[in-house]
């Protein structure tokens, strides 16, 4: 018996196409696609949630303090003269960030392995670079997913066969997280 499906594919579009699926999913919440695909792809996004269920809490919190530039009103750099040349002028600032332990990083580069960047960008700037976040997924599946399954022994995606797609008669399924 095989251990995956080759989805009439050569690896590398294979892979991408597991990639693309899997970051939509975790991004979206659901996706529809062909059964074949959708069980492929829930072998994947399951191993990722149940990596960032394990290691959601294992993080230590740091204060540091950071420079950071003054901004006037516009968002722009405050700059004054020194010397004849025109310099920033920077406050420090008090930050508390995470620090990831080395078993939560090592799961963070794991699932950068998998994941795609993804960009948001708002719907009344569509088209456009302005006002674009780019979304970090990793801390998107520590700090939103895995608490939601943090009392769940896997399951964590639903398969719903949807009907069969009208141009091939392909079953469709929708595969959401549960």
């Amino acid at each position: 018996m095989a251990k995956y499906r080759k989805l009439s594919r050569t690896s590398s579009q294979r892979k991408a196409l597991l990639r693309n699926q899997v970051t939509a999913l975790l991004e979206n919440g659901k996706i529809v696609t062909t059964e074949a695909k959708a069980k492929e792809v829930r072998k994947i996004a399951e191993s990722l949630i149940a990596l960032a269920v394990k290691e959601k809490d294992n993080f230590d919190t740091v204060t540091v303090t950071a420079k950071v530039a003054r901004k006037d009103k516009d968002g722009k750099r405050v700059k004054e003269v020194v010397d004849g040349k025109k310099v920033t002028v920077y406050d420090e600032v008090e930050k508390t960030i995470k620090k990831d332990q080395p078993s939560r990083l090592h799961a963070r580069r794991q699932m950068l392995k998998v994941l795609y960047p993804v960009t948001e960008v708002p719907t009344a700037a569509a088209g456009k670079k302005r006002n674009t976040k780019k979304v970090d997924m990793p801390a998107k599946l520590f700090d939103e997913i895995a608490p939601k399954y943090a009392n769940r022994n896997g399951g964590y995606t639903r398969i719903v066969k949807i009907g069969q797609r009208k141009g091939d008669a392909a079953m469709e399924v929708l595969l959401e997280l549960v």
